[in-house]
């Protein structure tokens, strides 16, 4: 099964679901890789606004972070910046694709010390969750897996 068709059927489920409404700190982590390529990259920002229209950010009990990476790691937007599902949407959509190499490790590390942090809007008591979008091939692999078992 492709990686399109995978998506579009968790796209399809998500769509039917009920809005999420425990609350948390996501932060989705966008692979812009040349090995992602423009289209994925386009899907990829498809599936995200999908997603982020079935959570409870008008309320403020979700709130959303983006990073995007490839051989550099920078921040869409952070917890602060959005608090309605339209304006997400719009940022996401706003989005550039940049190509590069695959340093995951480099976007991990990134998320754990400038996203999950209180200067970001990182808020203490709700659960952190974290959403990485990759093809899986990191140039970086060692510090990747490194980095994953922090989480862990």
């Amino acid at each position: 099964m492709s990686y399109v068709t995978k998506l579009y059927r968790l796209v399809i489920v998500l769509l039917v679901a009920q809005p999420i409404k425990c609350p948390a700190d996501i932060a989705f982590v966008l692979d812009e890789s040349g090995s992602i390529g423009s289209v994925n990259f386009d899907l990829m920002k498809s599936f995200v606004s999908q997603l982020v229209s079935r959570m409870d950010i008008d309320s403020g009990n979700t709130r959303v972070a983006l990073v995007t990476f490839s051989s550099g790691t920078e921040t869409g937007f952070d917890f602060n910046d959005y608090s309605t599902v339209a304006s997400v949407q719009s940022a996401i959509s706003a989005l550039n694709y940049s190509g590069g190499i695959t340093n995951t490790g480099g976007a991990l590390a990134y998320v754990r010390t400038s996203i999950l942090t209180t200067a970001a809007g990182d808020r203490d008591n709700v659960p952190n969750v974290v959403v990485v979008l990759t093809d899986g091939h990191s140039a970086d692999a060692t510090v990747a897996t490194v980095n994953i078992e922090i989480y862990r």
